[in-house]
């Protein structure tokens, strides 16, 4: 799985910064590491210098195998906060999205039902 990471002007894009998101969103999608490609991750501050309540913004997308992409945001109060919140709604999102193929396949291979 491939994790790409974006950031706005307001968030220097480090390689300690990388490594964690990178980390992170493996970890998360590890059962996934099959069916998702790749997982962008793009990272902002919305209010910038301002500061503020729940400005960190994180958006991440995975693209599944054969899937159009699915996305996921999530705003707080620090970065890490962020990435780890968007973490958590992605891995929920990819697990209902792969459930849905899966029962539509059944479905779709299942004999139809008898006249009884």
């Amino acid at each position: 799985m491939q994790v790409q990471i974006n950031t706005d002007h307001n968030i220097p894009g480090r390689e300690a910064l990388a490594t964690h998101v990178s980390g992170v969103v493996k970890n998360a999608l590890s059962r996934f590491r099959d069916r998702v490609t790749r997982v962008e991750v793009h990272l902002g501050d919305e209010t910038g210098h301002k500061g503020g309540k729940n400005e960190k913004r994180c958006v991440m997308e995975a693209r599944l195998q054969g899937r159009p992409p699915v996305a996921v945001s999530h705003h707080a109060a620090t970065l890490h906060q962020a990435i780890e919140g968007a973490a958590e709604k992605l891995t929920k999102l990819v697990e209902s999205t792969i459930e849905r193929l899966r029962d539509q396949r059944s479905r779709a291979s299942a004999p139809p039902p008898g006249k009884g």
